[in-house]
């Protein structure tokens, strides 16, 4: 799976966080468990991917949030309109993941207020603003 622009088809939620189901199978998580996936689409219709990526050392371990925003940055791509968050914890699908306190605040660096942010919440969707997960998010 590359990073994709879907020419004439709609993006939806539910493509979206489909799209990061797939994610979800790519990720390197030996030390957690805790599998996840994230896709990213950004204001002209492409979306790039992420997976978490572990390290031992801890510290030099990415989130799929991170991936995918950063993997867009690179490709020069800078104006995001939403992003759906999946996972496994081991094995075990069910558990809502939320972005954490740093990808919060790369979200913050380069997305706007009313950035989407859709997790899974046991069979369902939901949809928080990064306005609503970070309230009192700092840039400079």
């Amino acid at each position: 799976m590359d990073d994709m622009l879907f020419d004439g088809v709609e993006i939806t939620d539910d493509l979206l966080m489909e799209l990061a189901k797939e994610l979800v199978s790519r990720s390197y998580a030996p030390y957690s468990n805790v599998n996840v996936g994230a896709a990213l689409l950004t204001k002209n219709g492409k979306v790039y991917f992420g997976c978490n990526i572990e390290n031992a050392a801890y510290s030099p371990s990415v989130c799929a949030e991170r991936v995918a925003i950063f993997t867009a940055i690179s490709q020069g791509d800078r104006e995001f309109e939403s992003i759906a968050i999946t996972g496994i914890k081991n094995g075990d699908l069910g558990e809502p993941f939320y972005p954490c306190g740093v990808c919060l605040q790369v979200m913050q660096e380069f997305c706007d207020d009313d950035f989407k942010i859709i997790v899974e919440e046991g069979l369902e969707h939901k949809t928080y603003t990064l306005k609503e997960l970070l309230p009192k998010g700092f840039s400079l």
